[in-house]
């Protein structure tokens, strides 16, 4: 892609698709999502960002619309599911829109190669690179390991029980999809019949790393930061797996995923700097914003000395 840039000389502009799916009730943090991708992204680098959606959601005529304008670095096309998985099986709090992803390959066709990414996430680092390096042949997938499959007992045994490799057990949060390869092997009906009848505690994360078993590639976890990850690097010396190289960059630069606490209802590791991402939102409500920490001041004063210090000292460590 070439454009004429303010000097008046020819540039190469990298274009990276991503895509994202979520329901109104994610509206508000998407646009964080979004904002943090691209106030990141490289002088060279546009986005096309496509926003999988259910018929009956409202966001797509909402502010988001007005992202393009405020950066001029992308394009978002909102592209609707129509009513799929309205029926199936939700857990935790998570709705159906979760498995929209799994129709990403059939549903967007303009490119062989696209990254997907949750929106309860914040960007760091412009993704070119990691989209051009990451050599798909041979897989469907590539996805970070799971910390918890690895280190929590119960998880471990489930997950042996399904027939599946902690090892390679990927989060589903932040994914590149071969979508060509997908395409041409019929995989996407495959996640459409799993999902149809399973009560998967994991939803759509067991349902990929079920159906893709075996060709999954594994990213390093600066692709995804989730709150294990970060605590697993701040904690433990030996990690079977990332290496500490890994972890530091991780830490550093890496995708923040909080796929635990959310930082717009409560604190969390790296609440402050979703918030920072708030304020060059076009959605920026200065009222929401005070009230927020007015109301989290308010419950911290109430609390025990002991449980304060206990909050400054986790919030250190994970921060």
């Amino acid at each position: 892609m070439m454009e004429i840039g303010a000097d008046g000389y020819i540039k190469n502009i990298k274009k990276i698709p991503i895509a994202f799916c979520f329901d109104d009730n994610l509206e508000m943090p998407a646009g964080v999502c979004i904002t943090s991708l691209l106030v990141n992204a490289e002088p060279d680098t546009f986005y096309d960002i496509f926003i999988l959606h259910a018929d009956k959601s409202t966001f797509q005529h909402g502010k988001l619309k007005e992202l393009p304008a405020r950066y001029g670095n992308c394009q978002i096309t909102f592209r609707s599911v129509g009513r799929a998985f309205e029926n199936a099986f939700e857990i935790r709090g998570i709705t159906y829109a979760a498995y929209y992803r799994l129709l990403i390959p059939e549903l967007i066709t303009e490119y062989d190669k696209i990254i997907y990414s949750d929106v309860d996430v914040i960007f760091r680092n412009d993704l070119t690179r990691i989209y051009e390096e990451t050599d798909l042949a041979d897989f469907y997938m590539a996805g970070v390991v799971s910390v918890s499959a690895n280190t929590e007992e119960a998880y471990t045994k489930s997950l042996i029980k399904m027939g599946l490799n902690p090892a390679n057990y990927i989060y589903s949060g932040n994914l590149i999809f071969n979508s060509k390869q997908l395409r041409e092997d019929g995989i996407v009906p495959k996640f459409i019949e799993e999902a149809s009848h399973s009560t998967y505690k994991r939803q759509d994360m067991d349902i990929i790393n079920i159906v893709c078993k075996g060709r999954i590639k594994r990213m390093p976890p600066v692709f995804c930061v989730s709150v294990a990850v970060s605590k697993y690097a701040t904690f433990q010396l030996e990690n079977p797996c990332y290496t500490m190289q890994e972890l530091a960059e991780a830490l550093q630069h890496g995708i923040i995923h909080y796929n635990g606490h959310k930082p717009w209802k409560q604190y969390c590791p790296y609440f402050d700097m979703w918030w920072e991402y708030y304020r060059k939102f076009v959605f920026f409500d200065q009222r929401y914003y005070f009230e927020f920490f007015s109301q989290k001041m308010h419950e911290y004063d109430l609390l025990p000395l002991w449980e304060r210090v206990k909050i400054l000292a986790r919030w250190f460590m994970y921060r």
